[in-house]
Protein backbone atom coordinates (compact mmCIF):
# COMPACT_ATOMS: atom_id res chain seq x y z
CA UNK A 1 0.00 0.00 0.00
CA UNK A 2 1.40 3.78 -0.63
CA UNK A 3 2.84 5.92 1.70
CA UNK A 4 2.20 8.81 -0.05
CA UNK A 5 1.41 11.83 1.53
CA UNK A 6 -2.03 13.58 -0.16
CA UNK A 7 -3.01 17.11 -0.43
CA UNK A 8 -4.40 18.68 3.13
CA UNK A 9 -7.49 19.18 0.97
CA UNK A 10 -8.08 15.65 0.05
CA UNK A 11 -7.10 14.27 3.31
CA UNK A 12 -9.91 16.41 5.01
CA UNK A 13 -12.56 15.29 2.08
CA UNK A 14 -11.10 11.91 3.55
CA UNK A 15 -11.24 12.46 6.94
CA UNK A 16 -15.20 14.05 6.70
CA UNK A 17 -16.08 10.98 4.53
CA UNK A 18 -15.53 8.91 7.60
CA UNK A 19 -16.97 11.21 9.83
CA UNK A 20 -20.17 10.89 8.45
CA UNK A 21 -19.63 7.19 7.21
CA UNK A 22 -22.74 6.11 8.83
CA UNK A 23 -24.98 8.33 7.95
CA UNK A 24 -24.34 7.17 4.05
CA UNK A 25 -24.19 3.98 5.29
CA UNK A 26 -28.24 4.30 6.04
CA UNK A 27 -28.97 6.49 3.06
CA UNK A 28 -28.03 3.53 1.46
CA UNK A 29 -29.61 0.91 3.49
CA UNK A 30 -32.78 3.47 2.74
CA UNK A 31 -32.54 3.64 -0.73
CA UNK A 32 -32.27 0.03 -0.96
CA UNK A 33 -35.12 -0.98 1.18
CA UNK A 34 -37.56 1.78 -0.54
CA UNK A 35 -36.84 1.00 -3.85
CA UNK A 36 -35.07 3.90 -5.23
CA UNK A 37 -32.17 2.25 -6.11
CA UNK A 38 -34.28 -0.14 -8.46
CA UNK A 39 -36.61 2.18 -9.95
CA UNK A 40 -33.77 4.41 -10.93
CA UNK A 41 -31.95 1.50 -12.13
CA UNK A 42 -35.46 0.49 -14.39
CA UNK A 43 -35.15 4.36 -15.90
CA UNK A 44 -31.77 4.12 -17.10
CA UNK A 45 -32.66 3.77 -20.89
CA UNK A 46 -34.86 6.69 -20.56
CA UNK A 47 -31.66 9.21 -19.21
CA UNK A 48 -32.60 8.62 -15.87
CA UNK A 49 -35.65 9.86 -13.68
CA UNK A 50 -36.22 13.19 -11.58
CA UNK A 51 -36.65 13.46 -7.62
CA UNK A 52 -40.53 14.17 -8.68
CA UNK A 53 -40.84 11.36 -10.39
CA UNK A 54 -39.13 9.00 -7.88
CA UNK A 55 -41.21 10.39 -5.11
CA UNK A 56 -44.45 9.81 -7.30
CA UNK A 57 -43.89 6.22 -8.63
CA UNK A 58 -42.94 5.07 -4.70
CA UNK A 59 -45.68 6.99 -2.79
CA UNK A 60 -42.93 9.09 -0.57
CA UNK A 61 -42.26 12.29 0.50
CA UNK A 62 -40.28 14.19 -1.95
CA UNK A 63 -38.10 15.71 1.11
CA UNK A 64 -37.40 12.26 1.87
CA UNK A 65 -35.91 11.25 -1.16
CA UNK A 66 -34.07 14.75 -1.53
CA UNK A 67 -32.92 14.07 1.46
CA UNK A 68 -31.04 10.57 0.73
CA UNK A 69 -30.59 11.74 -3.55
CA UNK A 70 -28.49 14.87 -2.09
CA UNK A 71 -26.17 12.71 0.01
CA UNK A 72 -25.70 9.91 -2.60
CA UNK A 73 -24.50 12.39 -4.70
CA UNK A 74 -21.74 13.82 -3.21
CA UNK A 75 -20.55 10.25 -2.19
CA UNK A 76 -20.54 9.68 -5.82
CA UNK A 77 -23.42 6.86 -5.83
CA UNK A 78 -25.73 8.79 -8.23
CA UNK A 79 -25.55 11.20 -10.88
CA UNK A 80 -27.69 14.16 -11.77
CA UNK A 81 -27.77 15.89 -15.53
CA UNK A 82 -28.68 18.83 -16.75
CA UNK A 83 -32.33 17.87 -16.83
CA UNK A 84 -32.51 16.94 -12.91
CA UNK A 85 -32.40 13.15 -13.83
CA UNK A 86 -30.51 10.83 -11.66
CA UNK A 87 -28.74 7.68 -12.65
CA UNK A 88 -26.94 5.39 -10.97
CA UNK A 89 -23.54 5.01 -11.26
CA UNK A 90 -20.69 2.51 -11.22
CA UNK A 91 -20.29 2.55 -7.22
CA UNK A 92 -24.66 2.88 -7.05
CA UNK A 93 -25.06 -0.19 -9.35
CA UNK A 94 -22.58 -2.62 -7.09
CA UNK A 95 -24.24 -0.94 -3.82
CA UNK A 96 -27.68 -2.01 -5.79
CA UNK A 97 -26.84 -5.36 -7.41
CA UNK A 98 -23.66 -7.13 -6.21
CA UNK A 99 -24.09 -10.06 -4.63
CA UNK A 100 -21.29 -9.44 -1.97
CA UNK A 101 -21.97 -6.67 -1.44
CA UNK A 102 -25.45 -6.99 -0.49
CA UNK A 103 -24.31 -9.43 1.85
CA UNK A 104 -22.01 -7.61 3.33
CA UNK A 105 -24.40 -5.07 3.56
CA UNK A 106 -26.71 -6.91 5.11
CA UNK A 107 -24.32 -8.34 7.59
CA UNK A 108 -23.38 -4.88 8.67
CA UNK A 109 -26.96 -3.78 9.59
CA UNK A 110 -28.60 -6.82 10.92
CA UNK A 111 -25.64 -7.87 12.98
CA UNK A 112 -23.24 -5.82 13.74
CA UNK A 113 -24.79 -1.92 13.34
CA UNK A 114 -26.03 -1.34 16.40
CA UNK A 115 -23.60 -2.85 18.31
CA UNK A 116 -20.26 -0.98 17.07
CA UNK A 117 -21.33 1.62 19.33
CA UNK A 118 -20.02 -0.57 21.73
CA UNK A 119 -16.64 -1.23 20.10
CA UNK A 120 -14.24 0.85 22.58
CA UNK A 121 -15.59 -1.27 25.24
CA UNK A 122 -14.55 -4.48 23.52
CA UNK A 123 -11.27 -3.34 22.79
CA UNK A 124 -10.98 -2.11 26.88
CA UNK A 125 -12.27 -5.56 28.33
CA UNK A 126 -11.53 -8.35 25.76
CA UNK A 127 -15.21 -8.95 25.43
CA UNK A 128 -17.70 -8.87 23.06
CA UNK A 129 -19.41 -5.64 24.61
CA UNK A 130 -21.46 -5.36 21.34
CA UNK A 131 -23.43 -8.74 21.57
CA UNK A 132 -26.16 -7.55 24.57
CA UNK A 133 -27.75 -5.48 21.51
CA UNK A 134 -28.65 -9.25 19.89
CA UNK A 135 -28.70 -11.12 23.15
CA UNK A 136 -27.33 -12.04 26.84
CA UNK A 137 -24.98 -14.66 25.86
CA UNK A 138 -21.17 -14.90 26.23
CA UNK A 139 -20.46 -15.84 22.36
CA UNK A 140 -22.62 -15.31 19.72
CA UNK A 141 -22.73 -18.98 18.52
CA UNK A 142 -24.69 -19.95 21.86
CA UNK A 143 -27.25 -17.87 20.26
CA UNK A 144 -27.16 -18.63 16.38
CA UNK A 145 -30.01 -20.86 16.66
CA UNK A 146 -32.63 -18.46 17.85
CA UNK A 147 -31.48 -15.49 16.40
CA UNK A 148 -34.41 -13.27 15.18
CA UNK A 149 -34.94 -14.80 11.48
CA UNK A 150 -33.45 -11.66 9.51
CA UNK A 151 -30.80 -10.89 12.05
CA UNK A 152 -29.87 -15.15 11.38
CA UNK A 153 -30.43 -14.76 7.54
CA UNK A 154 -28.03 -12.51 7.28
CA UNK A 155 -25.55 -14.19 9.73
CA UNK A 156 -25.46 -17.58 7.94
CA UNK A 157 -25.59 -15.58 4.34
CA UNK A 158 -22.43 -14.02 5.50
CA UNK A 159 -20.69 -16.96 6.72
CA UNK A 160 -21.64 -19.51 3.89
CA UNK A 161 -21.14 -16.55 0.88
CA UNK A 162 -17.49 -16.43 1.07
CA UNK A 163 -17.16 -20.58 0.79
CA UNK A 164 -20.35 -21.51 -1.30
CA UNK A 165 -18.31 -21.13 -4.29
CA UNK A 166 -15.29 -23.46 -3.33
CA UNK A 167 -17.38 -26.25 -1.95
CA UNK A 168 -17.01 -28.32 -4.83
CA UNK A 169 -13.34 -27.79 -4.93
CA UNK A 170 -12.87 -28.22 -1.25
CA UNK A 171 -14.87 -31.35 -1.48
CA UNK A 172 -12.53 -32.70 -3.85
CA UNK A 173 -9.46 -32.00 -1.41
CA UNK A 174 -11.35 -33.31 1.57
CA UNK A 175 -11.41 -36.70 -0.60
CA UNK A 176 -8.55 -37.23 -2.40
CA UNK A 177 -7.40 -40.12 -0.01
CA UNK A 178 -11.02 -41.20 0.36
CA UNK A 179 -11.50 -40.87 4.41
CA UNK A 180 -13.96 -43.09 5.88
CA UNK A 181 -14.62 -40.76 8.96
CA UNK A 182 -15.12 -37.52 8.80
CA UNK A 183 -15.01 -34.66 12.28
CA UNK A 184 -16.43 -31.50 10.72
CA UNK A 185 -15.68 -29.20 14.07
CA UNK A 186 -18.01 -26.71 13.66
CA UNK A 187 -20.83 -28.09 11.62
CA UNK A 188 -23.05 -25.03 11.14
CA UNK A 189 -26.05 -25.70 9.50
CA UNK A 190 -24.52 -29.38 8.39
CA UNK A 191 -24.29 -27.88 5.32
CA UNK A 192 -20.70 -30.14 4.69
CA UNK A 193 -21.85 -32.67 6.46
CA UNK A 194 -24.73 -33.12 3.70
CA UNK A 195 -22.89 -32.27 0.60
CA UNK A 196 -19.97 -35.22 2.17
CA UNK A 197 -22.46 -37.44 2.48
CA UNK A 198 -23.79 -37.15 -1.16
CA UNK A 199 -20.18 -37.21 -2.33
CA UNK A 200 -19.28 -40.09 -0.97
CA UNK A 201 -21.63 -43.51 -0.78
CA UNK A 202 -18.95 -45.37 2.18
CA UNK A 203 -17.99 -41.84 4.40
CA UNK A 204 -19.33 -41.76 8.13
CA UNK A 205 -19.60 -37.73 8.96
CA UNK A 206 -19.25 -36.59 12.71
CA UNK A 207 -20.86 -32.96 13.38
CA UNK A 208 -19.13 -31.50 16.28
CA UNK A 209 -20.46 -28.24 17.40
CA UNK A 210 -22.79 -26.52 20.19
CA UNK A 211 -25.59 -28.08 21.33
CA UNK A 212 -27.95 -25.29 20.01
CA UNK A 213 -26.59 -25.40 16.71
CA UNK A 214 -26.25 -29.37 16.41
CA UNK A 215 -29.95 -29.04 16.38
CA UNK A 216 -30.52 -27.10 13.39
CA UNK A 217 -27.87 -29.22 12.07
CA UNK A 218 -29.11 -32.39 12.65
CA UNK A 219 -32.47 -31.32 11.36
CA UNK A 220 -31.12 -30.30 7.85
CA UNK A 221 -29.35 -33.86 7.72
CA UNK A 222 -32.46 -35.70 8.54
CA UNK A 223 -34.32 -33.65 6.32
CA UNK A 224 -31.71 -34.73 3.40
CA UNK A 225 -32.20 -38.52 4.13
CA UNK A 226 -28.26 -39.10 6.06
CA UNK A 227 -29.55 -39.41 8.88
CA UNK A 228 -28.04 -42.92 9.36
CA UNK A 229 -24.76 -42.19 8.29
CA UNK A 230 -24.07 -38.89 10.28
CA UNK A 231 -23.92 -38.61 14.13
CA UNK A 232 -23.00 -35.77 16.05
CA UNK A 233 -21.04 -34.74 19.13
CA UNK A 234 -21.42 -31.64 21.25
CA UNK A 235 -18.77 -29.67 22.43
CA UNK A 236 -17.89 -26.51 24.37
CA UNK A 237 -14.38 -25.50 23.23
CA UNK A 238 -14.52 -22.85 25.99
CA UNK A 239 -14.92 -25.51 28.68
CA UNK A 240 -12.07 -26.66 30.75
CA UNK A 241 -10.41 -29.45 28.91
CA UNK A 242 -12.65 -30.16 25.71
CA UNK A 243 -11.56 -33.09 23.94
CA UNK A 244 -12.98 -35.23 20.82
CA UNK A 245 -13.53 -39.75 20.61
CA UNK A 246 -10.57 -40.80 19.21
CA UNK A 247 -10.77 -42.31 15.83
CA UNK A 248 -10.70 -39.83 13.27
CA UNK A 249 -9.68 -40.33 9.47
CA UNK A 250 -9.86 -36.52 8.72
CA UNK A 251 -11.01 -33.64 10.77
CA UNK A 252 -12.45 -30.69 8.69
CA UNK A 253 -12.66 -27.28 10.01
CA UNK A 254 -13.60 -24.72 7.45
CA UNK A 255 -13.94 -21.02 8.80
CA UNK A 256 -13.88 -22.21 12.16
CA UNK A 257 -10.55 -21.56 13.48
CA UNK A 258 -10.85 -17.61 13.19
CA UNK A 259 -13.55 -17.82 15.64
CA UNK A 260 -10.99 -18.26 18.89
CA UNK A 261 -7.72 -16.57 20.51
CA UNK A 262 -4.21 -18.02 19.41
CA UNK A 263 -4.46 -19.74 22.88
CA UNK A 264 -7.68 -21.77 22.27
CA UNK A 265 -7.21 -22.20 18.79
CA UNK A 266 -3.90 -23.86 20.15
CA UNK A 267 -6.50 -26.17 22.55
CA UNK A 268 -8.55 -26.89 19.57
CA UNK A 269 -5.77 -28.17 17.23
CA UNK A 270 -4.01 -30.10 20.31
CA UNK A 271 -7.75 -31.97 20.86
CA UNK A 272 -7.70 -32.87 17.15
CA UNK A 273 -4.52 -33.94 17.58
CA UNK A 274 -5.39 -36.21 20.45
CA UNK A 275 -8.07 -37.35 18.47
CA UNK A 276 -6.40 -38.37 14.93
CA UNK A 277 -5.59 -42.10 13.75
CA UNK A 278 -2.17 -42.15 12.98
CA UNK A 279 -2.43 -41.48 9.25
CA UNK A 280 -5.46 -39.06 9.29
CA UNK A 281 -5.00 -35.50 8.63
CA UNK A 282 -6.30 -32.24 10.14
CA UNK A 283 -7.71 -29.93 7.08
CA UNK A 284 -8.03 -26.23 7.50
CA UNK A 285 -10.00 -23.69 5.81
CA UNK A 286 -9.44 -19.89 5.96
CA UNK A 287 -9.39 -16.86 4.57
CA UNK A 288 -6.08 -15.63 5.16
CA UNK A 289 -5.18 -12.10 5.46
CA UNK A 290 -1.97 -12.28 3.93
CA UNK A 291 -3.18 -14.59 0.76
CA UNK A 292 -5.61 -12.39 -0.83
CA UNK A 293 -5.10 -11.17 -4.16
CA UNK A 294 -6.91 -8.03 -4.14
CA UNK A 295 -7.61 -4.69 -1.41
CA UNK A 296 -10.59 -4.89 -0.80
CA UNK A 297 -10.80 -8.55 0.12
CA UNK A 298 -7.78 -7.74 2.57
CA UNK A 299 -10.00 -4.48 3.73
CA UNK A 300 -13.09 -7.01 4.09
CA UNK A 301 -11.38 -9.65 6.53
CA UNK A 302 -9.87 -6.61 8.54
CA UNK A 303 -13.39 -5.71 9.14
CA UNK A 304 -14.85 -8.78 9.96
CA UNK A 305 -12.56 -8.90 12.65
CA UNK A 306 -13.90 -6.49 14.26
CA UNK A 307 -17.31 -8.03 14.01
CA UNK A 308 -15.51 -10.81 15.98
CA UNK A 309 -14.38 -8.04 18.92
CA UNK A 310 -17.01 -6.58 19.60
CA UNK A 311 -20.13 -8.76 18.28
CA UNK A 312 -18.85 -12.61 18.44
CA UNK A 313 -16.33 -12.83 21.08
CA UNK A 314 -14.02 -10.76 21.80
CA UNK A 315 -10.55 -11.95 20.92
CA UNK A 316 -10.40 -13.22 17.73
CA UNK A 317 -9.73 -12.22 13.86
CA UNK A 318 -9.08 -13.11 10.50
CA UNK A 319 -5.71 -14.40 10.71
CA UNK A 320 -2.44 -14.16 8.55
CA UNK A 321 -1.61 -17.73 7.51
CA UNK A 322 1.97 -17.33 9.27
CA UNK A 323 -0.35 -17.10 12.82
CA UNK A 324 -1.72 -20.59 12.04
CA UNK A 325 1.42 -22.33 11.02
CA UNK A 326 3.05 -21.35 14.27
CA UNK A 327 -0.21 -23.24 16.52
CA UNK A 328 -0.06 -25.62 14.27
CA UNK A 329 3.57 -26.78 14.63
CA UNK A 330 2.85 -26.21 18.62
CA UNK A 331 -0.08 -28.77 18.30
CA UNK A 332 2.18 -31.40 17.43
CA UNK A 333 1.42 -31.05 13.76
CA UNK A 334 2.93 -30.91 10.34
CA UNK A 335 1.81 -29.16 6.97
CA UNK A 336 1.88 -30.82 4.90
CA UNK A 337 -0.20 -29.73 1.98
CA UNK A 338 -0.81 -25.58 1.22
CA UNK A 339 -3.87 -25.16 -1.44
CA UNK A 340 -4.81 -22.34 -2.77
CA UNK A 341 -8.71 -22.84 -3.66
CA UNK A 342 -11.01 -20.00 -4.93
CA UNK A 343 -10.31 -16.68 -5.25
CA UNK A 344 -9.69 -15.99 -1.13
CA UNK A 345 -9.50 -19.39 0.20
CA UNK A 346 -6.47 -21.41 1.54
CA UNK A 347 -6.40 -25.08 2.46
CA UNK A 348 -3.81 -26.23 5.23
CA UNK A 349 -3.67 -30.37 5.22
CA UNK A 350 -1.59 -31.12 8.72
CA UNK A 351 -0.66 -34.63 9.86
CA UNK A 352 1.29 -35.94 13.45
CA UNK A 353 4.34 -35.12 13.81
Amino acid sequence: MSKKSIRAIDAVQEAEKIAFAPFVFQAVVAMRKLGIFDLIFQQRKRGGISLENISKELKLSAYGVGVLLEIAESYNIVDKDENNHFELTTTGYFLAFDRTVDVNINFTQEVCYKGLFHLTEAIETGKPAGLKELGNWKTIYEGLSVLPPDIQKAWFEFDHHYSDEVFQEALEFVFRNNPKTIYDVGANTGKFAISGSKYSDSVSIKMVDLPGQLQIAKNNVAEAGFKERVSHYEIDWLSENPQLPVGANAIWMSQFLDCFSEDEILVILKACTAALEDDGEVLIMETFTDRQRFDNAKFILEATSLYFTVMANGNSKMYPSTVLMKIIDKAGLKLIEDRAVGEYHTIFACKKK
